[in-house]
């Protein structure tokens, strides 16, 4: 016979489930109340508008930010972000929808990046080039598309940079992702694990792991740690190196997670788009600039860029590229703080724009959110 205490335990677990139970009820009636306001802010819009012209990329960083400003925990920051996103997610998509075009093949760390951003509730479309997804969206094919732009430790993406010198695409928006590798595999045991197969990159980026751990195996470079994802599903005795969503699209068993030897690496990416943004009060604004006279020197360059330091507008990253149009000649990209349309910044642009022989706002835009 149970004890007395045992009973009363039990009594108190069947109550804290009702509880439980309760709550549960009334986050689903809260989220379909959400889900219905949604639908008559499409209804407002006109039958004919598609799904780009019910998402508001400002008005998302708006309701996210003051998600992390209510959030007392005890669910960390970086969760109560992810369920609130893919509630949107959800809801935007009873009208139509987000096409979201990303360098592909699926099962990438971008592929993760366009989740993290937009939720699961998108159509998440593949492309085979960078110049094929500012392609895909230039044209309408594609309502946004997701690009590296910069990883902590490698750098720049200068592809990425040299199609903004023609692109009429804006930034709408930026993901930093945390590169977290795991070990995958069809079946678990590291016995049975014959080579791992990745992208060069991912395997530099786990080799004291490996080496601490397979140091017998054969290292296999591939084309992306989705190439490598695929031969592990197809092959015995073959793990993969990559993100959580390739092991899902794949259908791999995840053996170890996290075993990147640095736990800081990161990547940012862009959101691109078709219109510029309107002002959320914590913003970033990308320029493409140039002087007549790059080969003058730093204080050419220091000249062009004083109008910042006068109306105290913090310049956050820099980087030059070749202008295309003659041998050393250069364009230059600059990230600031600040919305372009908004003082000190606009004030600042004006003159700064007076004194370049190439002016561009590449895009005003929410700054990243987790």
């Amino acid at each position: 016979m149970a004890s007395d205490d045992q009973k009363s335990g039990q009594l108190d677990l069947a109550a804290i489930r009702q509880r439980i139970n309760a709550i549960d009820e009334r986050i689903q009636d809260l989220i379909n109340d959400r889900a219905r306001i949604a639908q008559e802010v499409g209804v407002a819009k006109g039958e004919l508008a598609s799904a780009v012209d019910y998402y508001r990329p400002e008005r998302e960083a708006e309701v996210l930010r003051r998600v992390l400003d209510r959030n007392e925990g005890p669910m960390r920051d970086e969760e109560m972000l992810r369920l609130f996103r893919e509630i949107m997610s959800a809801c935007l998509a009873q009208q139509e929808p987000l096409k979201i075009g990303f360098l592909g093949p699926e099962g990438t760390f971008t592929q993760t990046a366009v989740f993290k951003h937009f939720g699961h509730s998108v159509r998440a479309l593949p492309f085979h080039t960078i110049d094929e997804v500012f392609q895909e969206v230039e044209c309408g094919a594609a309502d946004f598309g997701v690009v590296p732009i910069e990883n902590s430790t490698e750098g720049s993406v200068n592809n990425t940079l040299d199609m903004f010198l023609t692109s009429p695409l804006k930034i709408s928006g930026e993901i930093e992702l945390r590169i977290e590798q795991h070990l995958m595999a069809r079946d678990k045991g590291l016995d049975k694990i014959e080579r791992i197969c990745a992208h060069e990159q991912s395997l530099a980026q786990c080799r004291g792991w490996i080496r601490e751990n397979l140091p017998h195996v054969e290292l296999v470079g591939m084309s992306s740690n989705a190439a490598g994802a695929r031969r592990a599903r197809d092959e015995d005795g073959t793990a993969a190196i990559g993100p959580e969503v390739a092991a899902d699209v794949y259908e791999l068993k995840i053996l170890f997670n996290n075993i990147e030897d640095r736990p800081d690496n990161a990547t940012r990416f862009l959101v691109i788009g078709r219109n510029l943004l309107a002002a959320t009060g914590e913003d970033k604004t990308t320029l493409l600039i140039s002087t007549s006279d790059t080969a003058g020197g730093a204080g050419v360059l220091h000249h062009l860029l004083q109008p910042l330091a006068t109306h105290g507008v913090s310049m956050t990253r820099i980087e030059s590229r070749p202008s295309r149009r003659k041998n050393w000649d250069y364009v230059f990209f600059l990230d600031i703080e600040g919305h372009a349309e908004q003082a000190p910044v606009a004030d600042a642009l004006a003159e700064l724009e007076r004194d370049a022989s190439l002016f561009k706002v590449l895009g005003a835009y929410p700054k990243a959110i987790g």
